[in-house]
């Protein structure tokens, strides 16, 4: 799951480089302000801490009025839930504009640390912004339920099947999709559930899933994230700072259709890990079915983590280094005629079975200017021979179309629904 569509815990490299100096040492410091409030005796409670003034961590703030949504190119989060929601019976166009107007005002006003307009339920009245963002998508059942199915883009046609599918219908697809990601769990939560009475009687809540990634500063550097099977996991993702990085994830600003300008497509999965079996397997033999070490994320052919693979390379047997059905060798852009995606997901664990297997994996998020050449066509390869394939299962899945970002006085979606 380490290369150029697979699921993935890391983001975008480029994102995480984004990371500033200050940041990073301003979380780190903050991190060393609670290690002293534990030490109380048994039987009596530690004494609360010393007030602190907001961390740099609390204080990162996302602007909502950009060019291409929030939560796209925006560094990875901590927190993340992803929610589905059907229209309501009775719910037409004008009722969808009112509802995506309530929707941007109240994104806009979290993620600037101000309360929501009307019931603020007060959760995250102590914390700054925490780089909270909040991005709206529109689903394939959105533009017949609002009388607008000329305007639905061919982009947006449903999914194919695919053979690793065990899709759970429920969970599934949806007219209006919300992505909430944030560093801080309380921040996430408050935009959740203001995002969820704001729906009022207008839609009805279809799925929602909750993820979580490494905070920002955990580590004494910025680093590419590993995934709950313990692999360095994001390392070819595409970088913004790339030339061809806007024309493989937007839409251009005179793309088809027009309401879609700067806008993007992104694939939903939910991927369980077979934790269990993949853990009885030697470090040696998961990193065969990854193509990269385990260690440090470099490819079995040798070098750094950001060393190109050598597809050609054998050991003193005559093998290939990296397997010929290694999941990073398959999901090469070269590999899939230049196929590429941009990932940024969330891990999740949701419990354990009755068996005490644990119910975890990754919440897929995946961007593409076009899902019929990035994702479509790498997943196909991943059916004809994945070696990481008996280890995880798609359990649910949707594609949605992402338009661009509000202009100030706008809502997201506005050219679509009164255009």
């Amino acid at each position: 799951m380490a290369d150029q569509s697979t699921p993935s815990t890391s983001g975008t490299q480029g994102a995480r480089e984004g990371i500033s100096r200050r940041r990073l040492l301003g979380t780190a410091g903050a991190t060393g302000l609670v290690l002293g409030a534990a030490g109380g005796a048994t039987g009596y409670a530690a004494a609360p801490a010393e007030a602190t003034p907001l961390t740099s961590l609390g204080r990162a703030r996302a602007a909502f009025h950009v060019k291409h949504q929030p939560g796209i190119t925006t560094p990875m989060q901590a927190r993340g839930h992803l929610v589905a929601f059907d229209l309501a019976a009775g719910t037409g166009r004008k009722e969808a504009a009112a509802l995506l107007r309530r929707w941007s005002e109240t994104a806009r006003r979290l993620m600037a640390g101000e309360p929501a307009a009307t019931g603020d339920t007060a959760v995250a009245l102590d914390a700054g912004p925490s780089s909270l963002t909040v991005t709206f998508g529109f689903g394939h059942g959105f533009f017949g339920r609002t009388g607008l199915a000329a305007r639905r883009p061919a982009a947006l046609d449903p999914l194919p099947d695919f053979s690793s599918d065990h899709l759970d219908k429920a969970r599934s697809n949806g007219d209006l999709w919300v992505q909430i990601g944030a560093d801080d769990a309380l921040v996430a939560f408050h935009a959740l559930r203001a995002i969820q009475r704001d729906a009022g009687s207008a839609a009805r809540l279809r799925w929602q899933m909750n993820g979580f990634n490494r905070t920002p500063g955990a580590t004494d550097r910025p680093m590419t994230t590993r995934n709950l099977m313990g692999q360095i996991d994001g390392t070819r993702n595409p970088k913004p700072a790339e030339p061809d990085f806007d024309r493989r994830i937007f839409v251009p600003e005179r793309g088809e259709p027009d309401w879609m300008a700067n806008g993007s497509y992104v694939v939903v999965r939910r991927i369980r890990m077979l934790l269990d079996e993949w853990e009885r397997l030697s470090a040696k033999a998961q990193e065969g079915v990854i193509g990269r070490r385990k260690s440090d994320g470099a490819p079995l052919s040798g070098g750094g983590e950001t060393t190109e693979m050598d597809l050609e390379k054998t050991d003193a047997a005559g093998d290939l280094a990296v397997p010929i059905n290694a999941h990073a060798r398959i999901t090469r852009p070269d590999q899939n005629g230049g196929a590429a995606m941009l990932r940024r997901p969330f891990s999740f664990h949701d419990g354990f079975d009755a068996d005490g297997a644990p119910d975890a994996g990754l919440l897929f998020v995946c961007w593409q200017a076009d899902p019929l050449r990035g994702f479509v066509p790498v997943q196909r390869k991943l059916d004809r021979g994945d070696a990481l394939a008996p280890f995880i299962r798609h359990e649910a899945s949707g594609l949605f179309a992402v338009p661009g970002g509000a202009a100030e006085g706008e809502y997201v979606g506005q050219r679509l629904l009164e255009g």
